[in-house]
């Protein structure tokens, strides 16, 4: 069995660590477990950090970026959507386009989506007569 506390119930909860609510309801932090949760998290940090770097490396040699000494965003995009291993990034890192040309795309999706509609629409009233 455990060993019991011999003191007042008083006594106990007084010296009782700070929960994550903490003393008094505020917000409190064990600062004992902060290394230990950050030690937790260090091998995905260096991870993240080795991913980044080959990232960078390989839109580097891949790109533009050598003849202008220079890795670019537009290095990173042209990476994400043309190489296989880095296809997931593609909606992250998508490619730059001017706002006139993204409103322009926009209206004739609309267009097409609205004409799209009049057509399904026009079968339908058909298919009830």
């Amino acid at each position: 069995m455990g060993k019991r506390c011999r003191e007042p119930a008083e006594t106990r909860c007084s010296r009782r660590r700070p929960t994550a609510l903490g003393q008094g309801g505020k917000l409190g932090v064990d600062r004992a477990a902060v290394p230990a949760v950050l030690a937790h998290f260090q091998p995905t940090a260096e991870c993240l950090e080795l991913f980044v770097q080959y990232l960078a490396t390989y839109s580097y040699r891949h790109g533009s970026g050598k003849e202008r000494k220079a890795l670019t965003y537009s290095d990173l995009s042209n990476t994400a959507e043309e190489s296989e291993t880095f296809q997931f990034l593609a909606d992250i890192l998508p490619k730059k386009i001017l706002a006139s040309k993204y409103l322009k795309m926009l209206k004739e999706k609309r267009d097409e989506d609205e004409e799209n509609d009049s057509d399904d629409g026009s079968d339908g009233d058909e298919a009830e007569s």
